[in-house]
């Protein structure tokens, strides 16, 4: 018996993940009329993550629909925002440190891995967290285990943070983070960190915080301006409070 033979097409922001031939409009494949469509998805090169819907001769099904001879096939990208059931938590590979610090810099829960723990490790701490796994790597966004993921379409920092803001859109809550380790920050006094500062920050700042969980301290000293500049554009972009 021939094998089913079904028709793709794929939207255009999924178009980097396909071969050549399938970005310019439907092709065929034929399968073994055993694999679930989203089993056909990824071996095309599709991470399931950045599947809005699948809609075959459309009407909406399920990943784990086979599709049978002769049908057509239509591979959505994700709205933006994308929905989700509360404010979303994230984990970041080791290759995404820049996007990790400055999302904490905006307030936003960004964990991080780093030494590399291997994909087996972030797949079942994004399980066991519910965070969603941010990741250029596209094996490690196919893993079942994962609780949520998405990839991160730039290798550039500025690109990768509104990418991630645009499509998520957490709520902002500027200076509340701490950039090391992700902890919150309470407002504390000169003396109570006193032992951190250098001789010139003790003499010239006055308002200061410290993590609750690494204790690492924070005043508005001379990077201030630059990272001042990364939260008001996000803020002016995206909402929420600048501090």
């Amino acid at each position: 018996m021939d094998r089913p033979q079904i028709w793709f097409d794929f939207a255009p922001e999924l178009h980097l993940f396909v071969s050549a031939p399938r970005r310019a409009g439907r092709t065929s494949l034929r399968t073994d009329g055993t694999s679930t469509l989203g089993h056909v998805v990824e071996s095309l090169g599709v991470p399931l993550t950045e599947v809005g819907a699948l809609l075959v001769d459309g009407r909406p099904v399920a990943d784990s629909y086979v599709p049978v001879d002769a049908e057509h096939v239509s591979v959505e990208a994700v709205t933006r925002p994308q929905p989700s059931p509360a404010p979303p938590r994230f984990l970041l590979d080791v290759h995404l440190g820049t996007l990790a610090r400055r999302l904490r810099l905006l307030g936003v829960d960004a964990a991080y891995e780093n030494p590399d723990i291997g994909d087996a490790a972030l797949a079942a701490r994004s399980a066991a967290e519910q965070r969603v796994m941010l990741s250029r790597d596209r094996g490690l966004l196919r893993r079942r285990e994962l609780w949520a993921g998405a990839y991160v379409y730039s290798h550039r920092p500025a690109e990768q943070l509104r990418d991630v803001l645009s499509r998520f859109a957490p709520p902002l809550a500027p200076w509340s983070r701490c950039t090391t380790c992700n902890g919150t920050l309470r407002t504390v006094t000169k003396t109570s960190v006193r032992e951190q500062l250098q001789d010139g920050t003790e003499r010239s700042y006055d308002a200061f915080a410290q993590c609750v969980d690494c204790g690492q301290a924070y005043w508005r000293g001379a990077h201030h301006a630059r990272l001042e500049a990364i939260v008001t554009d996000a803020v002016r972009e995206f909402g929420g409070v600048s501090g």
